[in-house]
């Protein structure tokens, strides 16, 4: 048993022993099955990730920040399953641990690592022509907000102060990710407004589900119509982002501190 970087040379090798031998000699030479492993997703902490399959640690450490790798696993003539564990490097704290057998097709890891613990990492749309797509994780660390809320994309025009919605994320549990939201791009800056040049900026509005209302309203904060907002890339270019944001108000003026842009 081993575990392998995928190669057309190995596989050209198995191949040539497979037709040197005879037929009738299947029981001489059992048939080899190889179990691809493939791990991806990001890791949000200082803790470099180490990798072991059955006995054997993948030489390539999970660092900080997006990482994905493949490798390959070959079972042993009566070997009918394989472990696969990652753990930090420093202290060996266990991060996950799943067991494959024969009969699956792939050994596949996909989590992020924040706050010491492992969570399923969902996959960012990918990118379209003149489309955004925006992925959320809001963690209300200061007010504990628990109930779920609406993220409103839309366009603040200074002049008249109007807010126009764009679209939005409904009912996202606090600390859970969103499903993804896509919107066209558009422009920002200063353009007219009912016959009014005014600034027009980019927003991104956390909403009591179902409502309009901020849902800091009935706390010790306020919203902002023009500094408060989730984070949000450029509205003019085409992106697919995932952000995980928590609160950072300052004084009573809610404003969000972005932990993970990716």
């Amino acid at each position: 048993m081993k575990v392998c970087k995928t190669s057309w040379l190995l596989t050209g090798i198995v191949a040539f022993v497979l037709a040197a031998c005879n037929k009738d000699n299947d029981n001489l030479l059992y048939k080899k099955q190889v179990l691809p492993i493939v791990i991806s997703g990001y890791n949000a902490t200082q803790e470099a990730l180490t990798v072991k399959v059955d006995t054997f640690y993948l030489s390539t450490r999970l660092g900080g920040g997006s990482f994905k790798q493949g490798s390959a696993f070959t079972f042993g003539e009566h070997q009918h399953t394989v472990k696969v564990s990652i753990t930090e490097e420093s202290s060996g704290k266990l991060v996950l641990e799943k067991e494959f057998t024969k009969q699956d097709s792939v050994a596949a890891f996909n989590f992020l690592y924040m706050d010491g613990k492992a969570s399923n990492m969902p996959e960012k749309p990918a990118v379209e022509k003149e489309k955004i797509s925006l992925v959320y994780m809001f963690i209300p660390n200061i007010t504990q907000y628990s109930e779920p809320v609406d993220f409103v994309i839309g366009k603040y025009f200074v002049v008249p102060k109007v807010f126009e919605e764009v679209t939005r994320i409904k009912n996202v549990k606090p600390n859970e990710f969103s499903p993804p939201a896509t919107f066209s791009t558009f422009l920002t800056g200063r353009q007219e407004y009912n016959g009014v040049i005014t600034s027009v900026s980019f927003q991104v509005r956390i909403y009591k589900t179902g409502t309009n209302t901020p849902y800091v309203d009935g706390t010790a904060y306020t919203w902002n119509d023009i500094s408060t907002s989730a984070p949000k890339p450029a509205a003019s270019v085409a992106a697919s982002k995932l952000y995980i944001f928590s609160e950072a108000p300052s004084g009573n003026l809610m404003r969000f501190f972005t932990r993970l842009d990716y």
